[in-house]
């Protein structure tokens, strides 16, 4: 069931961006509304969780994610912050680079699912919450013509297939490995994040509107913190 929600979460990204990819305010509205969700989740339940194992050199393992993610932006050239629109412009972007940094994020993110039986888990709605904007990035920026191309399906699909096969390879670790794999994801988690939400608006002004999106992604993560509790 999780496998299927993971594929799911991106296809559904996907065809969101291939039908209102054109329409910029729609896919800021909902990356900052999935960075509000996931920095709570975060802080909310990732870290705690991280933390409550008493390792005191689980921190590097955070700052290692953030680390990382900085690095693998390289290769998305930050298509987790939906900076897509100059992809367009430069000739030099090679698919095959974008692909493997998409890959080795969304791979690393189904890992600590390894054993997970709860469809509503607050990591995997973080997961699954998250994925939509980057689809909906990915499938803006694929379309062609309005129509999908050969290539453009086996990108989505190597996509699609990376959490579940994380998820997967992860029943073969050492369930105490858990931990370190959770909290070098969140540390990728609070990157994005982060990013999204503090980055620099125009005349560093205050965006009431982006403040709004965010308590509202805040709000969404603490109701299915509290159903999840109960």
């Amino acid at each position: 069931m999780i496998i299927f929600l993971l594929i799911l979460s991106v296809l559904a990204g996907v065809f969101l961006g291939k039908y209102f990819g054109v329409k910029q305010k729609f896919a800021k509205n909902l990356l900052i509304l999935s960075a509000g969700f996931l920095i709570t989740i975060c802080l909310n339940d990732v870290f705690p969780e991280v933390y409550a194992e008493g390792n005191s050199n689980i921190g590097i393992f955070v700052i290692a994610g953030v680390l990382l993610q900085m690095l693998l932006e390289n290769l998305t050239k930050g298509f987790e912050h939906g900076h897509f629109h100059h992809h367009h412009e430069e000739k030099n972007i090679l698919p095959v680079a974008l692909m493997v940094g998409m890959f080795i994020h969304a791979f690393l993110e189904g890992i600590p699912l390894a054993n997970e039986t709860d469809v509503f888990n607050p990591y995997l709605m973080g997961i699954l919450f998250h994925n939509l904007p980057i689809s909906f990035v990915l499938g803006a920026f694929l379309i062609q013509k309005q129509k999908f191309t050969t290539t453009s399906w086996l990108i989505i699909a190597f996509f699609a297939i990376a959490s579940p096969l994380g998820l997967i390879t992860g029943n073969y670790f050492n369930p105490d490995f858990k931990v370190y794999f959770l909290a070098l994801v969140g540390g990728i988690f609070l990157h994005i994040s982060s990013v999204i939400i503090f980055e620099s608006n125009k005349n560093h002004n205050i965006d009431w509107w982006k403040i709004l999106m965010v308590i509202c992604g805040v709000i969404l993560a603490l109701v299915g913190h509290l159903f999840h509790d109960h």
